[in-house]
């Protein structure tokens, strides 16, 4: 086992430090916030978003703290070194021999990236952290909505914390690049998208094979191998129909219509079950519709999001919908990256792009790539001068001209969005 910790030495903090990467400050500063107590912590999210590297950017950020090296274990089961790890008995006798090994004193903290990976994790989590002569701290990461479903979600009740883990937001972006938040910024950040690998890659095409390769990693191994699909022609096919049809309204009985004229064999449960397992891999986000005169959730017709623009944008570049479609994608991404609960607003025949909760208050929102069409510019609005409660109302372009505001309708050029949504 002494030859274990040699072959893993290089991906911990024990004798040298591993990459740490850009510091997302956000991830931090919620771990941050959660430290000292024995509650586990989740980070969730699509692969490659970078889960892994805040793991790493906390372990480093707790030594600095005064943590010894020695009393962080990380663990990353996608590690050829880790694959002895198969199942909850192996993960709970590693963690014995890790402490006996180093001769532990005191506090220690694991970190186990991909967890789902290890046949009933859950088991020994569990475990560990209602295990009151250990004083432990546990973070975990995985990459599928199923992770804190079912038993976990039993077991620990009341005992664990959650975040979403997002590609780089605008703010990141410029922030990563150096350059300045505005409209020209925003433009190329639309047109590419905001996986931190992406950065690192030196030319278009590669950038392509890149998110290629990624489509295919997540819908093999946490698509089609998780849920023993058998026909995956068809779910990559769903998957490139919603990717083309981002930021539009869309319902399970028009797409199984749409493969029947294809004379495509399917079913409503068959697409229905393949969307859903699309989404437990993060790479998409279903968006309900919510009567406002009603105030209930709406069947039907929902839209999809994608959680980065790169799947679009290198993948499918040739099927052009307009940059409302993507400019709309993206503002979703980034309500629910500042933590609001969104829904498509249905209102008698009109619709309002998205109603925002957070706090106890609301935001109705349009989204238009500009509003320098009068025709453009008076449809947003009325949408928005429908609705007689006195919740505030955005439009939110990208037009960088300035608008007076008008009957309450506030304008928002969306490269300054981040920055609005972090005062709520």
């Amino acid at each position: 086992m002494d030859n274990v910790f040699d072959k893993i030495d290089k991906y911990n903090f024990w004798s040298s430090t591993p990459k740490t990467g850009y510091i997302r400050l956000k991830y931090l500063g919620w771990l941050q916030q959660f430290n000292d107590n024995r509650l586990v912590k989740v980070l969730v999210g699509q692969r490659r978003v970078g889960k892994s590297y805040v793991l790493r950017q906390y372990i480093e950020q707790l030594i600095v703290n005064g943590v010894s090296p020695l009393n962080t274990l990380y663990i990353n089961t996608e590690y050829l070194e880790y694959d002895f790890l198969t199942d909850y008995k192996k993960l709970n006798e590693f963690i014995h021999q890790y402490k006996s090994h180093f001769k532990l004193k005191g506090k220690y903290y694991l970190f186990i990236d991909e967890i789902q990976q290890i046949v009933g994790w859950e088991k020994t989590i569990n475990s560990l952290s209602q295990d009151f002569t250990q004083d432990i701290e546990i973070v975990i990461t995985g990459s599928n909505s199923e992770l804190l479903s079912g038993e976990l979600s039993t077991l620990l009740s009341g005992r664990y914390v959650q975040i979403m883990v997002l590609p780089f937001s605008f703010s990141e972006y410029c922030n990563f690049l150096n350059i300045k938040l505005n409209r020209a910024s925003y433009l190329n950040y639309l047109q590419t998208g905001g996986l931190p690998e992406l950065f690192h890659l030196p030319n278009e095409e590669t950038k392509r094979h890149y998110i290629a390769a990624l489509r295919d990693t997540v819908l093999l191994r946490d698509v089609i191998q998780r849920h023993q699909i058998k026909d995956a022609a068809l779910l990559l096919d769903v998957f490139s129909y919603l990717v083309n049809n981002v930021s539009t309204l869309t319902s399970i009985t028009n797409l199984v219509n749409y493969y029947k004229d294809k004379k495509r064999k399917t079913s409503f449960d068959t697409i229905a079950n393949y969307i859903e397992y699309i989404q437990q891999t993060f790479i998409i986000y279903r968006c309900e519709r919510f009567d406002l005169k009603g105030k209930e959730i709406l069947g039907g017709n929902v839209k999809y999001y994608l959680n980065d623009l790169s799947f679009k944008n290198y993948l499918y570049s040739g099927y052009t919908q307009g940059f409302g479609y993507l400019l709309e994608n993206l503002v979703y991404l980034q309500l629910i990256n500042h933590g609001f609960v969104t829904y498509i607003g249905h209102l008698r025949n009109q619709e309002i792009d998205f109603v925002a909760q957070k706090n106890g208050k609301k935001i109705y929102i349009q989204v238009a790539f500009t509003t320098e069409n009068e025709k453009t510019n008076n449809r947003e609005q009325s949408s928005l001068l429908a609705i007689k409660d006195n919740y505030e109302k955005w439009i939110i372009c990208m037009d960088e001209l300035p608008f007076s505001n008008k009957d309450g309708i506030i304008y928002i050029p969306v490269w300054t969005l981040d920055e609005v949504l972090a005062k709520w």
